[in-house]
This record gives C-alpha cells, structure tokens and sequence, in this order.
C-alpha cells in the first residue's frame, strides 16, 4: 500500500513549498516503477489555494475531512505564515493528524503553524535563516538552528524550504528506500544530494551594516570600502577621533560585537563578492580583502559562512568553458 505524503497549504502559501518535495517524491515512484507515494496537497477550506506568485493549487482534500492515514504529514511555508490567524479546528486538526502520522514536519515558514499547535515544543527546528530570529521569539521553547538546511529530531522534519525544501524530502525518500534511489532522485532533478554547508552560505546574515551612533557609522563605512587596509583598534579609533579604549567599549556597546569581530565578519563579506565573481586566485582574494593568507581567509570564511571559500566559489558562479 502506497504512503501517503500529504502537504498542508495555506492561502498564500510558496508554491516551491509545496511543488518542491512533491515533485521528489514523485521521481522516487518513478524511480522504483510503483506508486511508493500517494501525492496529497490539504487545503485549509474548498476551492483553489492562491498561491503568493499568484498560481493557483486545487487541493486533493480539506483539513478535517481528509480521514485516511497520512504516513507524512508536512506544513508548507507561506511569506505570512507568522501572522495568519488560523481557526482552532485546523490547528486540532494538524495536531492530532501529526501526532497520528508516522512523521511529521514543516517547510520554511511552515514552522511557525506547526510550532503553534504546541508539537515543536523544546525540540530543535529549522526555518528559512530570515525567519529564525522571528520563530525564536515567537516560541521561545524551540530550539532554532538559523543555518540548518533540515533537522530531524524524533518525528519532527524542519526545513529552510523554498529550494532547500527539496533537500528534507530526498532525506525523506533515502530513509524510506535506500541511498541508491535517492541518488538517482537527485540525479534527475539535477540537484546536489548532499548539499554542502547551511543556510548562511545564501544569507544577507553575513553583511555587515553600519550601526550606532555617527562617527561609529562612518568608522565602519571606511573600513566596508578599504577592506585591505589596517584596521587594528587604535587605527579605527584615531579615524573616530577617540581613545582605543572608549572606542572599543562604545563600538560593543552600540554594535553589538567587538571592533575586531565586526573587521572579520565585513572582510568575509568582501571575500563572498569578489569569490562569486569568480575571477580572483584565493590568495588574491586574501590580499584584496585583508586576510594574511589564503589560509587565513579559508579559516575566518567557514566559521562565517559554513562552507570553504572553494566551496562557496563552486556554488555561486556558472561553470565556464
């Protein structure tokens, strides 16, 4: 008997959220030549879902009429999903369908509908890096990791989604039929099989902006525009016309972070530009951006980013003939 893999979509929901996973699942019984999976998308109420590109999903059945057993049950994200004011028979609904299920989990912003119905509770979860700060305050009980691409713990599957919710469902495909197959998922669907680093190799996380009060804002304009150059504490602190030590203690005080943290994290920063464009040696690419040596920049960049320099270089440029 055929799985059943059913996707909760809400209005507005990310049609990658959905079509994603879906369409993995979907080359895994093509794969294996049966229907290994029964494809289901749940609505919230009858009619079509529009979607927030504007495409519309017809759903296979409405939350609470839906009675056959889901194996997986997943909520897809949608861009209001933190914000929806969901009545209380879905939210009974998705808890008793999830804790029924055989796993259960959420795709990007999905993790905050799951999270409400009280399932996520103390366990450690993934979401979209731009929303993890948001599902961390919101429900302070979860445990959020901002770079994850997936997390299991227990029944629970999270995952960042929009592209990366193809990643949880090749997961999902390899612990229910084997590696073989979901090689040979991946192959046609021309995606990684185990993508390398997290979710803060694609983040805005790393930028570095200017923050605090003026002449700190114009310390770190200068150094964002001469990455290259010193810039110790006493040569940021003679540019702001202060001491080293007033200057160190207000730049934490109003930035946040130590002078030297903030230099590092802008450096990397510089480094993820000058690496997409793909054109600079490594160790001209830690001259340009301040670091001593290549090793030096390959060091600071994956404590930053997750992944090395070479590796973020081969992700984030066309191959060129």
């Amino acid at each position: 008997m055929a799985k059943t893999v059913a996707v909760l979509a809400l209005p507005g929901v990310q049609l990658l959220d959905v079509s994603g996973p879906l369409d993995v699942f979907a080359q895994a019984n093509i794969e294996m030549g049966k229907e290994f999976y029964a494809l289901k998308v749940i609505g919230c109420r009858r009619g079509s879902i529009r979607s927030s590109s504007g495409v519309r999903v017809l759903p296979d059945a409405i939350a609470g009429e839906a009675s056959e057993c889901i194996d997986t049950l997943l909520v897809a994200g949608a861009p209001n999903a933190d914000s929806a004011a969901l009545p209380p028979h879905l939210m009974k609904w998705l808890r008793t369908t999830a804790m029924r299920s055989r796993r259960y989990g959420s795709i990007c912003t999905g993790a905050f509908v799951l999270a409400a119905t009280g399932l996520m509770d103390g366990r450690h979860v993934a979401t979209h890096w731009a929303a993890a700060e948001r599902l961390a305050h919101a429900f302070p009980r979860l445990q959020v990791d901002a770079d994850a691409l997936y997390v299991r713990d227990g029944k629970l599957r999270t995952a960042a989604g929009v592209t990366a919710g193809l990643d949880p469902a090749l997961v999902l495909v390899e612990e229910d039929v084997g590696r073989d197959i979901a090689k040979r998922v991946a192959s046609q669907l021309v995606m990684y099989f185990k993508r390398a680093g997290g979710q803060m190799q694609f983040s805005q996380k790393g930028e570095t902006r200017p923050a605090g009060r003026s002449v700190l804002q114009e310390v770190q304009r200068w150094v964002a525009a001469t990455p290259d150059v010193d810039h110790s504490i006493a040569s940021m602190a003679k540019r702001a016309g202060l001491s080293p030590r007033h200057f160190a203690r207000l730049f934490h005080a109003e930035v946040g972070i130590t002078p030297a943290a903030w230099v590092e994290a802008t450096r990397v920063a510089a480094a993820r530009t000058l690496l997409e464009n793909g054109h600079d040696t490594p160790k001209l690419v830690a001259s340009k951006c301040g670091f001593a040596n290549a090793d030096t920049l390959r060091r600071a960049f994956k404590k930053h980013v997750g992944v090395t320099p070479a590796e973020y270089r081969k992700q984030h440029t066309w191959r060129r003939q």
